[in-house]
């Protein structure tokens, strides 16, 4: 099958519109779970689960305890790389293939839910004492909640903020509790570096850094359910104006990711004196810069538009999460697999594993995280983290919110102009999701006249 043509099925289904199996399933999760695993002679239950990248890698060694605990359950992990992740899913549900349970991107979440893949774990969730859904960052909980319904559990967590060189940074308040104030930062940093340094490093196309400025001026993106795009509304038009300015007074370079040689040692070099990325960057610096560098860097939550705001500013609820599909052949299983990885203690290995930071508070206060200031940094930000819209065509709308602060950084569009053709495209996008949505309220309001008119007739009856 073409690339293609799982995004144009995932946008012929409305993100509510959930296959009728799917409350049986949820049930047979609750029912079965208590029960499931056997003894030593009962026959062996499967569970296929999907692990991306490194942590497809490294989840392996946490098979050993659960299958030590559950007898009667084998885990075959499959190591499937980030770059092929989302088309092999999406090929796996069109072929009838998926897996029992799978760790996903959390932005993924919507298509597959679009798409009738995964089952809802609500009564999973309300039936386990191992699940505490308070204990999670209410942020990244939330990417998995669609029209009220749970559909996967937060494995690990990232969001991005500021890291900085602590001796380039000197000479003014910081960290800044304000747009302006960060600006008047960048402004001091420019001065005292003359032209060999910027003050930030913004991968020109890279849609997080836009995105987390709008969603901290309170810019909805989309409106009308996700039915269209928002990007000429004032708040997301103020975001996008600060943004592009760092680019027009020189504070940030109009740099891609291929022009960028070394972050590392540009970053030791001094070339930019701050960046907005990930928790993975906090070993990565820690590998690569020199011994005699290791304490001129640190992290700092990012700033809101206004002194006297909320503090932090938000972020992007990042990371992946668990689920289980819904053609799962062990669906019981799968669920005691999914609670068990989300155990604060196989949560605390994993961390030792994988270096990802937990998706509960209670594994970062056991654990140091949120007394290390780096760490803790990020603790604060991801309290303040958001999703983004949930909705299955978002990836496609990021990358064409980069595209337009793009041009408007490098001059080849107007800032209106941009925001405008933004807005043209991204309703394109939305077209098919309109149709369904309107037709689905059709319809709903359809079924609620007949049972209006059946309950009119069955009164006239008795009467």
């Amino acid at each position: 099958m073409s690339r293609r043509a799982p995004a144009r099925l995932a946008g012929t289904l409305a993100p509510g519109r959930i296959l009728a199996g799917a409350v049986l399933l949820a049930g047979a999760l609750v029912a079965a779970a208590a029960g499931c695993g056997g003894g030593r002679g009962e026959a062996e239950t499967v569970v296929r689960f999907w692990g991306l990248g490194r942590e497809g890698e490294v989840v392996r060694e946490l098979v050993p305890e659960f299958e030590r605990r559950h007898p009667g359950i084998r885990v075959e992990v499959q190591q499937i790389p980030f770059t092929a992740a989302h088309e092999k899913l999406l090929t796996a549900f069109v072929g009838q293939a998926t897996p029992d349970a799978a760790q996903l991107g959390n932005t993924w979440v919507p298509e597959l839910v679009a798409l009738g893949a995964l089952a809802p774990l609500d009564e999973a969730i309300a039936a386990s004492a191992a699940i505490d859904p308070a204990d999670y960052f209410a942020g990244v909980w939330d990417t998995n909640v669609l029209d009220g319904t749970v559909w996967g559990l937060p494995w690990y967590v990232d969001t991005r903020l500021l890291f900085y060189r602590t001796d380039l940074v000197a000479g003014g308040p910081w960290p800044p509790r304000s747009w302006a104030e960060w600006r008047r930062a960048m402004e001091r940093i420019r001065a005292a570096g003359g032209p060999a340094r910027h003050a930030i490093l913004l991968p020109i196309d890279e849609w997080p850094q836009p995105v987390i400025l709008a969603l901290q001026a309170g810019a909805p993106l989309l409106s009308g359910d996700g039915r269209r795009a928002a990007f000429q509304e004032p708040r997301f038009r103020r975001a996008m104006e600060f943004y592009t300015g760092l680019f027009a007074d020189g504070l940030a370079a109009p740099l891609d990711q291929s022009t960028i040689s070394n972050l590392y040692q540009e970053f030791a070099a001094g070339s930019f004196a701050m960046m907005i990325t990930g928790p993975w960057n906090l070993g990565e610096l820690e590998r690569r810069l020199p011994a005699e560098m290791q304490h001129l860097w640190a992290t700092a939550p990012l700033p809101p538009p206004e002194a006297g705001m909320a503090y932090p500013g938000a972020s992007l609820a990042g990371g992946s999460s668990l689920v289980v599909f819904r053609r799962a052949r062990s669906p019981a299983a799968a669920w005691l697999w999914l609670e068990y990885l989300s155990r604060p203690e196989q949560q605390a290995r994993f961390l030792e594993l994988s270096g990802n930071l937990p998706a509960r508070r209670s594994v970062w206060e056991a654990g140091g995280l949120a007394e290390d200031p780096r760490t803790a940094a990020f603790m604060a930000q991801l309290e303040h983290a958001v999703p983004t819209p949930k909705v299955p065509e978002w990836e496609r709308i990021a990358t064409r919110i980069a595209q337009a602060g793009e041009q408007v950084a490098r001059g080849a569009r107007s800032l209106d102009a941009a925001l405008a053709g933004l807005d043209a495209d991204v309703d394109r996008m939305l077209e098919k999701r309109r149709w369904m949505l309107d037709r689905e309220a059709e319809a709903a309001a359809d079924r609620a006249a007949e049972r209006s008119e059946g309950a009119e007739r069955s009164d006239g009856a008795e009467r």
